[in-house]
């Protein structure tokens, strides 16, 4: 008996193709440093955990769980082409899906993916710039407190809350709105193109919709959660590989994550959380969540 035939008689044992992989990269909460007491999402901060999700092995896509109702402008464009870059570098398709809400910078975040999926529910949109804040020089005229500042550079103090409003300083804080609005819509218009329906007027107005209006505007390429698109995409032996920033445990063990940074609790960090948790809170409450 030669080789051939001998070797039809044993038994051969078939190796499966082992399943794809897809990186789920989580993008919550609010864009930018937020306070010594809690920290919002900063390419600082996310950079080691993107570069992650573009390292598995047999990796098919990266997928970004996109929840966020906006932020730091900078911040969302640093994250989001650190995003788009690495996809090219490694030649991988980006999908964003939004959850609750992705808008403003949250949305921002969302045109780092190839295609964006939403729920009928989700808010998606809000492509616009906002400054919000407080006067208080009645109030300090009422109770007979004077405001003392001293500045070197006439511009320095510009917009002080607790000084009456001057239609010069209104005006640059416009132009510097524009110039950021600006920014905003040149990447929405980069990485949606032709996708995108109506007009700028409408589109780039600040305005946000539910997921459904979103995708006959363009803003969005379709209806759907994750895992149901990523089974339809790749198959149902698909693998979602989380990358997450899970503290080592001797951190969780000792308490160091009621730190912040490192540094020990003190008034002043808890005034600057506080006021850091309103405005995230401000936030959140612009989208009805």
């Amino acid at each position: 008996m030669d080789v051939r035939s001998l070797l039809a008689y044993l038994p051969l044992r078939r190796f499966k193709e082992p399943p794809p992989v897809v990186g789920v990269l989580r993008l919550g909460g609010v864009i930018g440093g937020a306070g010594p007491l809690r920290s919002g999402m900063t390419l600082a901060a996310m950079e080691s955990l993107i570069e992650r999700a573009f390292k598995l092995p047999r990796l098919k896509a990266v997928a970004l769980a996109v929840n966020s109702p906006g932020g730091s402008p900078t911040q969302s464009d640093l994250i989001a082409k650190r995003i788009r870059d690495l996809a090219e570098e490694h030649d991988v398709k980006v999908l964003a899906f939004c959850e609750d809400v992705a808008a403003s910078g949250g949305y921002w975040l969302a045109c780092a993916g190839d295609e964006i999926f939403a729920r009928e529910t989700s808010i998606v949109g809000s492509i616009g710039v906002v400054s919000a804040g407080f006067g208080f020089p009645e109030l300090l005229k009422t109770h007979g407190i004077e405001r003392r500042i001293h500045t070197s550079g006439a511009k320095k103090a510009m917009l002080d809350p607790f000084g009456p409003e001057k239609k010069n300083e209104v005006a640059r804080l416009k132009a510097l709105q524009k110039d950021i609005h600006d920014s905003f819509i040149a990447a929405v218009r980069e990485r949606r193109g032709d996708r995108l329906k109506g007009g700028g007027d409408t589109l780039f107005s600040g305005e946000f919709w539910t997921g459904k209006a979103a995708v006959d505007l363009g803003l969005i390429d379709g209806l759907g959660e994750m895992r149901q698109v990523l089974r339809e995409r790749f198959g149902d032996k698909v693998v979602l590989r989380k990358i997450d920033g899970a503290k080592p445990w001797w951190r969780r063990r000792l308490g160091l994550d009621t730190w912040a940074g490192g540094r020990a609790f003190d008034a002043q960090g808890a005034v600057s959380g506080l006021l850091a948790a309103a405005e995230e809170r401000a936030l959140w409450a612009r989208y009805g969540l």
